[in-house]
């Protein structure tokens, strides 16, 4: 019988490589082709990249008489790590119509099979359990991007074309915003050394807190609405001067994927196609620049990351459907703004090599975003997670919660 680890983690690999697979099944290969913009990845650059990663980090590492599947990879799907070598422009990934869907899908069983002779052979290896998960991790990271690029991506087609044929349920009616107070204090933040965490999370250290509230839920499309017909994009007042500056350059008016359809109602473009505006359920697709504006016209603020975290770990953190005054919506409805730059904690140490580049090299023009959105994989979040974008990003599911003293 195979030893119980290497049966663990062969159906862990399994089960996260063929979930990216299956978010790709409801595309084309003309879908999966295509870049709408360079922030954005095409669907088969991001299933060859993270296919990319196993290969070098892990195979070209421990794997006996590495050979590459096909060299030509090694520059075409490494994303930004110097360390390994040259890299294609990340802006002309769109062009790149070889290798097809087919091919990387060879690319990816090919990869899928060695490590799995890999795991066979060194069970019981904890750097190659270590790499695995590393490399997993990773992989459900770029399940959502696969989702949040592709919701871009159709975004641009005058069709307004449907990821999925599914129609969303409606929101549950919410009442007034409520406020959910802590006393602060000296607190702990930082992963607590239970499961896996990137390391940027660590290590774990004492911040002193003011006292503070958080608010009780999301704010909401309807709420954010009633800042549009206030005037909030009209005002300077309310802005960071960059954001304003962005407001006037770009010419917003509106969160991203909100559209006015031919009778003049909001509507809204979703995975699920063009829907009409849920005003109960969560306002996504704003920057930092329109969740800090919406904030001051509210009389209230954006919560530093080390408030999130507190709130997020205490008792005050309900399930959904609680009748007590508790903290709602922290996991699985949209990534959370904080007034936080993302910067290392105190005692922050890269891993060595080219995996150290994983994520100091962006800790600098960045904002940390908490919890986790409705394309985060299951079991992905937690309360230490520190996601992050530049203050003008749009194009993900970024939400707003408000604080105050």
């Amino acid at each position: 019988m195979k030893p119980a680890s290497e049966l663990t983690w062969r159906s862990r690999y399994d089960g996260v490589r063929g979930r990216s697979l299956a978010l790709a099944d409801p595309l084309s290969d003309e879908d999966c082709g295509a870049q709408s913009m360079a922030d954005a990845s095409p669907v088969k650059w991001h299933l060859a990249h993270t296919t990319w990663f196993f290969e070098t980090f892990i195979l070209e590492r421990m794997e006996a008489r590495f050979q590459p599947f096909q060299p030509a990879f090694r520059i075409l799907f490494n994303s930004y790590y110097n360390g390994i070598g040259e890299r294609y422009p990340r802006a002309k990934r769109g062009l790149l119509t070889r290798p097809s869907m087919d091919d990387v899908r060879a690319y990816r069983a090919n990869v899928d099979a060695r490590i799995g002779r890999l795991l066979a052979d060194q069970a019981g290896n904890r750097q190659l359990a270590s790499l695995i998960e590393l490399g997993l991790q990773h992989e459900q990271q770029h399940q959502e991007l696969i989702l949040t690029d592709v919701l871009h991506l159709l975004a641009q087609n005058a069709l307004f074309p449907a990821y999925s044929d599914d129609t969303p349920l409606p929101a549950h009616s919410v009442a007034a915003q409520a406020w959910v107070a802590f006393a602060g204090g000296l607190a702990e933040i930082g992963h607590d050394g239970e499961g896996f965490c990137f390391d940027n999370e660590l290590p774990r250290h004492r911040h002193y807190l003011a006292p503070f509230a958080l608010a009780e839920r999301l704010v909401t499309n309807g709420e954010y609405l009633s800042f549009i017909e206030a005037g909030g994009y009209r005002d300077p007042a309310l802005w960071l001067s960059e954001g304003w500056d962005q407001v006037n350059l770009l010419g917003l008016t509106q969160p991203l994927y909100w559209q006015r359809d031919d009778t003049g109602n909001w509507c809204e473009f979703t995975l699920h196609g063009v829907q009409g505006l849920d005003r109960a359920r969560a306002v996504t697709g704003v920057s930092l620049f329109e969740a800090d504006a919406f904030a001051r016209w509210s009389g209230a603020r954006l919560p530093t990351e080390a408030e999130w975290e507190v709130a997020a770990c205490s008792d005050a953190c309900g399930e959904e459907g609680s009748q007590e005054r508790r903290l709602r919506q922290m996991f699985g409805h949209c990534w959370q703004w904080t007034s936080s730059s993302y910067a290392p904690y105190p005692g922050y140490a890269s891993a060595p090599g080219a995996l150290g580049e994983y994520n100091s090299k962006f800790m600098l023009n960045q904002y940390v975003l908490r919890g986790s959105s409705i394309a985060t994989p299951p079991g992905h979040a937690r309360a230490s997670y520190r996601n992050f974008f530049p203050a003008g990003a749009r194009w993900q599911f970024t939400g707003i919660r408000l604080a105050r003293q």
